[in-house]
């Protein structure tokens, strides 16, 4: 009797609660019953401006070839008409630059054109300065490793007399001794404060370190101190004469000018430009063959593997890895160009993005493949903080050889063959850069229609070839140049593989050690 009564108490409570017990049928039943359904999702509201575009393949670009003359005393004439404003610029590039220096004589080629707009013709520097200026002009001279160069920018209505003062500064510099003592001494100054930036420190060490001191391309355009104390003006005349030369020269003109209007203008003003008496130095001669061997470093030289140069109490070193390029006419400096853009030739490049946007350590860093006529140098480079020197360049290596061994992959080279189109079309875009452009095609003996011929390459390149090709940014054979507090980056470098240092100054001189008494 009370177990019936407990059971039906404990039968009304459960029924009560809701928790009446269920049968088989109830329980199979409530299993197979449908579970609520979700919500559907509220539809994207239509775009306003409708649906997006789908953009077209980028068309290729070829740049505009100049036109051929021949101009006055075997000079050669590259014109290019662009009437869209009234703008004209004028590059007159020689074929002597710094790698003609003579030995002992860094620099004269970078001093010689200095000293070109110091007066000439029928004016003083000062006059010569303010009648650029009274025109509304820009004009230009320096040195390159192969070649130095004249610009001039102006309105088209201001054309002829600019061009004279280019002319004069050309053909007719005055040389003035009181001009020389004043140039010079500025020249050795800036050569004295070079040393004090880590920046053109490394530049000059490296390229020093990878030619051997002293080479054509192994010395400083700008020169060098000791050298620069024992160049006087006879040694600058006697450069000028034997460089600047209309027969050696390229006349490249851009702009809202004809055939006819340049013909006279160069008749009228460059008609006397004379190459008589004018001969070869020795240094063009040593270069000279040194084209035909295809070889810019002296040929017993054996780039060191580690290089340091000491700053004490720096907070900053700059790091570097430099090793052999290729000439700019090689075949294959087109393709290498897509492989350096990935590395480090742009913002996003894989070098910047480890050393300055994963890991803080560097404001920039970057890559390039020098472009020169003989083989050029591959440099990659970035300024990083003291206490992350070690680190910093293990990271650089790494991506070097992981570029080296794997290539790029199929998102890169989208990029860079985007950047690549980008990059040729603003190398075009203006006069004043299209002049530059062509002038700098001349210097390096190139055709005028190489651009085009290099971009067309650089478009059908594949992820194969260019993994072939990758090898040459290979680290294991580069030179590491190190500008920095010697004391507190070498225990952050022993760890890396790279051997002794050597120790250099910051003239690009090795320093020999001290003998033991």
């Amino acid at each position: 009797m009370r177990a019936r009564h407990a059971g039906a108490m404990i039968a009304l409570v459960a029924a009560a609660l809701g928790c009446e017990p269920r049968t088989p049928a109830q329980s199979a039943a409530r299993a197979e019953a449908p579970r609520p359904s979700a919500p559907p999702a509220a539809a994207e509201p239509a775009d306003p401006l409708g649906p997006k575009p789908e953009l077209p393949k980028p068309q290729p670009f070829t740049p505009p070839a100049p036109v051929v003359l021949d101009g006055p005393n075997g000079a050669k004439v590259w014109l290019l008409e662009r009437h869209t404003l009234p703008i004209v610029s004028v590059s007159i590039g020689v074929a002597s630059g710094s790698a003609d220096d003579p030995k002992g004589a860094a620099g004269l080629a970078h001093i010689t054109a200095d000293m070109l707009d110091e007066g000439a013709g029928t004016r003083s520097a000062v006059e010569l300065s303010s009648a650029i200026n009274d025109l509304g002009a820009t004009l230009s001279v320096g040195a390159r490793a192969d070649g130095s160069v004249a610009t001039l920018s102006v309105l088209k209505k201001n054309f002829d007399k600019a061009f004279s003062l280019l002319a004069d500064v050309v053909a007719r510099p005055r040389f003035e001794a009181k001009e020389w003592k004043r140039v010079s001494e500025l020249w050795q100054n800036d050569l004295r404060k070079r040393g004090d930036d880590a920046t053109r420190v490394s530049g000059l060490v490296s390229m020093a370190a990878l030619y051997g001191p002293g080479t054509p391309y192994g010395h400083p355009v700008d020169g060098l101190v000791a050298d620069a104390k024992s160049i006087g003006l006879p040694a600058v005349k006697a450069f000028y004469k034997a460089a600047w030369r209309p027969d050696h020269a390229v006349i490249t003109v851009v702009g809202d000018i004809t055939r006819d209007e340049l013909q006279q203008a160069l008749s009228r003003d460059l008609g006397t430009w004379s190459a008589k008496g004018a001969t070869a130095s020795a240094a063009q001669s040593t270069k000279g063959a040194a084209e035909a061997q295809g070889a810019a470093a002296a040929p017993a030289w054996k780039p060191p593997r580690l290089v340091i140069v000491d700053r004490p109490g720096a907070p900053q070193s700059v790091i570097a890895a430099v090793r052999e390029g290729v000439a700019a006419s090689d075949p294959r400096r087109p393709m290498l160009q897509l492989i350096n853009s990935a590395l480090g030739g742009s913002f996003t490049s894989r070098l910047n993005q480890n050393l300055r946007e994963d890991h803080g350590w560097s404001y920039g860093a970057g890559s390039t493949f020098t472009e020169t006529r003989l083989p050029g140098a591959f440099v990659a480079r970035a300024s990083v903080v003291t206490e992350a020197t070690g680190p910093a360049l293990k990271e650089m290596l790494a991506e070097l050889a992981k570029m080296a061994d794997s290539g790029l992959t199929r998102d890169e080279l989208a990029k860079v063959q985007a950047q690549d189109r980008a990059e040729l079309v603003s190398a075009y875009e203006t006069v004043n850069r299209t002049a530059q452009r062509l002038g700098t095609l001349a210097r390096l003996k190139l055709p005028e229609t190489f651009d085009g011929d290099a971009s067309k390459a650089r478009q059908s390149a594949t992820l194969a070839s260019l993994a072939e090709l990758a090898r040459a940014v290979d680290p294991k054979t580069a030179t590491v140049v190190v500008v920095g507090p010697r004391q507190e980056i070498l225990p952050q470098l022993q760890g890396i593989g790279l051997g002794e240092p050597e120790a250099w100054d910051v003239e690009g001189q090795p320093i020999q050690p001290k003998k033991e008494p």
